[in-house]
């Protein structure tokens, strides 16, 4: 199997006609419209529905990478996929500055679980999973235990990946990871499903109202097995793979639940597999989430029209978009290390409260009791570096409470800022539009 590109710029073509039908975030998807006007793709190119035994109609993919005609990498798309590329290794040489890259590691693989899950219509913030993983407890507890499993999720599959190759035995095994023990528990983790699901536009649709309905369960395998397959096509670009990839898992959608956190996760494995990142530091949650009209739309718009080349360009601009501001973010945090270590040095602090600090970089929300625990000193001790910490400015107390304190260092918390829920979007609380099962109605996510 080969990855064809067709490069007209390059042979002395004119850039593509602009295609008819503009799917940008001002402009929703129009289904009908589409099977109308395919805006000069051939219709079938990335797939076609097909009428189901039972009634309904299904859509059944192509096979990657696209064909009829192949990719077109133009001289703006092959720009765009420079600048993703050349982002992304800017991002992945900067990790390499930073002293211990593990300290930091686990708040970009948090950051990224939170945007991942708001995606969603999950309610819990970074600041709220922080908590949890400190105190056990959450505004949310139940939407915070799930973020929780998808860090679990990213890490377990970081981890196998440094031995086994990608596969779909790897895809099921962090899938089972990320449902285990909270909603969707159910719905049979790691395992691919078997009966039909659909999408959206709102949770307890019908299928009949369905936006997309994926192809049948008795599909599933031979449209995986392509799709694992491409995963590992050297002929291909890694951007490009990955962002074709991430496209067909969710038109192939094959799980009852969880499949658009998975395909977001299959992003970062495919790029740490071919080494593209040698550290999970992309969070393209950050982007998808800022862009989430438009990223429906984009993955929608492959499916009938076949915009494969439209969605890669939104695609590697998020890349490229997100590494930069990763990229700032690892070089705030050598800033603010900095700034903090010579601050600790000026004031001649005890040994112990330099383990507190460094503490922070992992855990930036900590209580006196959490503290406790973790390095295995007195109440009393623990509260004397703790008011240390915030005479010198690096602590603040967050609750106002003479009891049951939480402190907290703004000034790194500060550099992952969430991306503010859209309140038409999180206004019925969790209800996810991830996947919708055919048989008895969903039950309402409280």
């Amino acid at each position: 199997m080969a990855c064809s590109l067709l490069c007209p710029d390059r042979l002395g073509g004119s850039e593509p006609t602009p295609l008819a039908t503009d799917l940008g975030s001002e402009q929703r998807f129009d289904p009908e419209r589409a099977l109308l006007s395919i805006g000069g793709c051939p219709r079938g190119r990335a797939g076609i529905y097909v009428r189901q035994p039972s009634g309904y109609r299904a859509f059944i993919p192509q096979s990657l990478p696209p064909g009829n005609p192949p990719i077109e990498l133009t001289l703006e798309r092959s720009r765009l996929l420079s600048d993703a590329t050349l982002a992304l290794g800017r991002l992945d040489a900067a990790a390499q500055l930073i002293p211990n890259p593990d300290l930091f590691i686990g708040m970009y693989v948090n950051r990224e679980a939170v945007l991942s899950s708001q995606i969603e219509g999950t309610r819990a913030s970074l600041a709220d999973l922080l908590v949890f993983q400190v105190e056990g407890q959450s505004e949310y507890p139940v939407e915070a235990a799930e973020v929780i499993n998808h860090v679990s999720a990213m890490n377990h599959g970081l981890s196998r990946l440094a031995d086994l190759p990608l596969s779909l035995n790897l895809i099921c095994e962090i899938h089972r990871v990320l449902l285990s023990g909270v909603r969707g528990q159910n719905r049979e983790p790691g395992q691919f499903r078997r009966t039909q699901n659909w999408i959206g536009p709102a949770a307890g649709c019908t299928l009949a109202q369905a936006t997309f309905v994926p192809p049948p369960p008795q599909k599933l395998m031979e449209h995986l097995t392509n799709l694992e397959n491409f995963m590992h096509d050297e002929t291909c670009p890694p951007l490009i793979r990955a962002g074709l990839a991430h496209a067909q898992f969710e038109t192939i959608h094959p799980f009852l639940d969880g499949n658009g956190r998975i395909g977001r996760l299959l992003i970062t494995f495919m790029l740490f597999q071919e080494r593209v990142l040698h550290r999970p530091l992309l969070y393209l949650s950050y982007f998808l989430k800022s862009n989430r009209a438009e990223y429906y739309d984009r993955l929608q718009a492959v499916r009938l029209p076949g915009h494969w080349e439209e969605w890669l360009d939104f695609f590697l601009r998020g890349v490229a978009e997100t590494s930069t501001e990763s990229w700032r973010t690892v070089r705030a945090i050598l800033d603010l290390q900095q700034k903090h270590r010579e601050l600790l040095q000026t004031r001649k602090v005890s040994g112990n409260v330099v383990r507190v600090h460094e503490l922070l970089w992992r855990y930036p929300i900590v209580t006196i009791p959490y503290l406790q625990r973790e390095l295995k000193l007195t109440y009393a001790g623990v509260n004397r570096i703790v008011l240390r910490l915030v005479e010198l400015g690096i602590l603040q107390e967050s609750t106002g409470n003479r009891r049951n304190r939480r402190f907290a260092d703004d000034d790194y918390l500060s550099l992952f800022a969430d991306v503010p829920n859209d309140p038409d979007e999180t206004s019925s609380g969790a209800d996810r539009q991830e996947d919708l099962p055919l048989g008895p109605r969903r039950p309402k996510r409280a």
